[in-house]
């Protein structure tokens, strides 16, 4: 089973890749595959003829686990994240099993995994056998919040990623 983990974070190596490679890791019980930091891409995520980021595009369909992370930006996930997705034809993830990761400061943005960024994911024939995961900042690496979600989601992510493969 292929995993990447795809960040959307403006900052490199941040506290949400981090948390991105941390869920990965528990889910799939190993590192994942393929990382990609879209910040380190910068501005030919606007040049669609990029063979670069059409390869990464090419790469997160052809992966069986995705996990796409995003700290929480204006109440929703970064237009960095978004650029990325926007290469994505709809439908084109079919296949994928998708699993939308989110960072924040407070609680108050704790739907917003579950109401932004997975229906993206589903648009774009991605399979979300979970609920989005929203983390504290200050919570990421490990806690309550996401120790209770990993032992719902790793049976749900594990069926989805056996009956896709």
């Amino acid at each position: 089973m292929s995993v990447t983990v795809l960040v959307g974070n403006p900052k490199p190596r941040s506290r949400t890749y981090e948390a991105a490679h941390i869920v990965a890791e528990r889910l799939a019980g190993r590192p994942a595959d393929l990382s990609i930091d879209l910040t380190e891409l910068g501005a030919v995520l606007l040049d669609w003829s990029d063979a670069r980021v059409a390869e990464l595009v090419a790469a997160v369909q052809a992966s069986h686990l995705v996990v796409v992370a995003s700290p929480t930006y204006k109440a929703t996930y970064t237009g960095l994240l978004k650029l990325f997705l926007d290469r994505i034809s709809g439908g084109a993830l079919a296949g994928v099993t998708a699993v939308p990761v989110m960072l924040g400061g407070h609680w108050k943005h704790a739907l917003a995994p579950e109401l932004l960024l997975k229906p993206v994911l589903v648009e774009l024939g991605a399979t979300c056998p979970t609920r989005g995961l929203f983390l504290l900042e200050t919570e990421y690496a490990s806690g309550e919040a996401l120790e209770e979600w990993l032992a719902l989601a790793r049976p749900q992510v594990a069926a989805a990623a056996v009956n896709l493969a």
